[in-house]
């Protein structure tokens, strides 16, 4: 199942004026994913299955107690996780069949050996009963369980680093090992949790501590696999802290903990299983799941198509269709450089073709992409997890949303046109491009969506909703020619697991830091510094904020780097009275931009990649064309009717004047009102946006009046020569 479709998915189809986005909702295979054919495939793909309907069953059907729920679900993710993707990038070409080394035998047979005894003791205390009690002898169970865990996982992680890369179509010996390793962490503190949530924060077992370890060894490789070195690194150093605090000056100096008590209080509900596992357990899975029943059912073809209809005929055209596209698939990737992957394959080569230079191509497809995880209603998982830390209702979250993501695709949108006003771009000519009344009258696909939100405005919980939303993707896929039938279901299924891995991992990674920072308390102290700093300056620790969180998203996924923003600098925030709300999507929405934002933008890093330009200069480029969006959360702050928090009139008075901002910004940013613009009057163009931005009556008619200023003399209807008569 997994390799056919894969197969299929990979393939390149010339682009037909009907469907010229065939192809977007292909499974993409990364540089180090396996791919399994004939009975493996079908194995795994069996597993990937179970995985997944495991998820939706316990969510609908079959609530488990939440330890045993979030363990399953990070071993199951470990496990799939380190069967599907090795620790290097396979060749390209041929499958390379090589014996296994010398120093490689050296670490896969003591790893075996070691994994293998402490999987049989873990499961014969299980099968007796004769489990590790609060109060047993130190060294009970000791040597055949925890440290034959921590040593045989250390043996294999080392083995597959040391392994050259070999057939993408077989199991890696050291990766399966680091599944079973994985799935006997989770065994031993499922079995034990009636203990540790006792113990692990007061005086823990040895093996307690082993288990933690190996644990957070295998889910910071799987990191590092999944989602580069960067938030290992961070992680990384928020463990040392907990043991370095001692020595450390002023604000960041702790007492110390034993690493016994330490490791172990980071697999808890207070670390690990904590409230980014919770979301990456239930509304993440639930979501990418939906995702995947759209991908399935190829509503992303239509989508796509539906703004190649819609705009591409437009000046710029495939430039607007990035906009539009990527803000529809941001609906069921909601990540930066997965939609820059799926909608850029398409539109980057059709910008080239109508005049964009490839870097600025890359440019806009990034920038347009980004904005996906801040598009209701799952915005990149953002939303659930703020639920989560905050206590506010998902559907205010959602609803608060809505303002803000209309204004960062239309300041994209606004970059774009102008962009093409400049260079004097015109569109795809209208025979190449899909029929919109054809797609028009296939809009019942966008049914799914409305009973998503529908469902949420009516009360129903965010599982239920989407759950409900789940299958009504597969029902209007009867009315097309791609039915989801069992088999798709069960693809829909297979690939929802495959999609997820990488936020379980990056979700566990940051349950880490939070673990970390719940134990020392460096939270509340450097809110208390943040206080000290901005010196009561609301606008001061605002602007600290936003390069913390942008600092932050450069070196990890937007889940993560909103979670351990929010930890570190919310609290501070809102004890300067700034609204919870304001606060954490404050945020969110600069731990988001960090994907354009230079020198690490790893959105504009993809889009570079398919564009064949250079990354530094695209990300330069793509933060250019996102710059009008760094002043949006700033407009929350000064008001928040923009997040839907007045009266109907203040929120529709204040979208306007922001809208008009934006517009003015854009102007100023590429030096195109109503055409040519110089520097003095885009200077004046950039003082009237900022007044409209502010949110005030009397800041309001101060940018109109410079705007019109700017208007007046642009159109040469006030020159020196007329405006000196008044002097006669």
């Amino acid at each position: 199942m997994s390799s056919e479709t894969s197969a299929a998915g990979n393939a390149s189809p010339a682009p037909d004026k009907g469907n010229l986005a065939a192809g977007v909702d292909a499974e993409i295979v990364v540089a180090n994913q396996r791919v399994f054919t004939g009975g493996l495939g079908l194995a795994f793909a069996t597993a990937c299955v179970l995985y997944t309907a495991f998820h939706v069953f316990v969510m609908n059907f079959y609530p488990l107690e939440t330890w045993v729920y979030r363990l399953s679900h990070v071993a199951g993710g470990l496990a799939l996780g380190f069967m599907y993707f090795s620790a290097r990038a396979f060749p390209v070409g041929q499958a390379v069949r090589r014996p296994f080394t010398p120093l490689e035998w050296a670490c896969l047979l003591p790893a075996a050996a070691a994994i293998f005894t402490a999987l049989l003791q873990i499961l014969y205390a299980i099968a007796t009963d004769d489990r590790v009690p609060t109060g047993a002898p130190p060294d009970k169970m000791l040597y055949t369980f925890g440290y034959p865990l921590i040593v045989g996982t250390v043996l294999a992680i080392v083995a597959s680093w040391i392994a050259p890369p070999r057939d993408r179509g077989k199991l890696g010996a050291a990766d399966s090992l680091l599944a079973i390793a994985a799935i006997t962490v989770g065994l031993y503190i499922i079995s034990h949790a009636e203990f540790l949530r006792m113990r692990a924060q007061v005086f823990p077992h040895p093996n307690d501590m082993f288990a933690s370890i190996a644990g957070i060894l295998l889910i910071l490789e799987l990191t590092r696999r999944l989602a580069g070195v960067a938030l290992v690194v961070i992680v990384a150093i928020f463990i040392a802290y907990g043991f370095v605090g001692p020595w450390l000056p002023g604000v960041l100096e702790h007492r110390g903990y034993a690493p016994a008590r330490f490791f172990a209080f980071l697999y808890t509900d207070n670390g690990v299983l904590g409230p980014t596992t919770a979301i990456s357990s239930t509304y993440i899975i639930l979501f990418i799941t939906f995702a995947a029943f759209l991908q399935a059912s190829r509503v992303g073809e239509y989508f796509v198509n539906f703004a190649f209809a819609a705009a591409g005929g437009a000046r710029g055209g495939p430039a607007k269709v990035a906009v539009f596209s990527s803000a529809l698939m941001g609906t069921i990737n909601g990540t930066s450089a997965g939609n820059v992957v799926s909608t850029g394959s398409l539109t980057i080569p059709l910008m080239k073709k109508v005049g964009y230079k490839p870097q600025t191509a890359a440019s806009i497809e990034a920038a347009a992409s980004t904005g996906g995880q801040i598009l209701p209603p799952i915005m990149g998982a953002g939303a659930f997890i703020m639920a989560e830390i905050t206590g506010i209702p998902y559907s205010e979250i959602v609803i608060a949303a809505i303002i803000p993501a209309v204004l960062y695709f239309l300041s994209v949108y606004f970059m774009v046109d102008k962009e093409a006003l400049k260079k004097g771009m015109r569109g795809l000519p209208r025979e190449e491009l899909p029929e919109f009344a054809r797609l028009a009258r296939q809009a019942f696909l966008f049914i799914p969506i409305v009973i998503l939100i529908g469902a949420l405005f009516m009360g129903y919980s965010v599982i239920r909703a989407g759950t409900l939303a789940m299958v009504a993707a597969a029902v209007v896929s009867w009315f097309t020619p791609f039915r989801m039938g069992l088999k798709s279901i069960l693809y829909a299924f297979e690939i929802a697991a495959r999609m997820s891995l990488q936020l379980v991992a990056v979700c566990a990674a940051a349950g880490v830091i939070v673990g970390v920072i719940a134990l020392t308390g460096i939270g509340t102290r450097f809110s208390s510094m943040l206080l000290d700093i901005a010196g009561q300056s609301q606008l001061i620790a605002l602007f600290f904020a936003m390069c913390v969180a942008i600092i932050l998203g450069m070196g990890m996924p937007t889940t993560a780097a909103y979670a351990v923003a929010a930890s570190v600098i919310a609290p501070g925030l809102i004890q300067l009275g700034i609204e919870p709300l304001t606060a954490h999507f404050f945020i969110f929405y600069y731990a988001v931009i960090s994907a354009i934002t230079p020198p690490v933008a790893l959105a504009a890093y993809a889009g570079a990649a398919i564009a064949q330009s250079d990354p530094m200069k695209t990300s330069v480029e793509s933060f250019k064309f996102g710059l009008a969006a760094f002043v949006v959360p700033f407009m929350f702050f000064y008001s928040p009717a923009m997040l839907m928090q007045g009266a109907w009139h203040e929120n529709l008075h204040g979208f306007a004047t922001a809208g008009f901002g934006i517009f003015l910004l854009a102007s100023a940013i590429q030096g195109w009102f109503f055409g040519t613009v110089g520097w003095v009057l885009r200077g004046v163009l950039l003082v009237a946006a900022l007044a409209m931005i502010s949110g005030g009556l009397t800041s309001d008619l101060i940018g109109l009046a410079a705007a019109i200023v700017a208007f007046v003399i642009q159109k040469k209807l006030v020159t020196p020569q007329n405006a000196a008569r008044g002097l006669d």
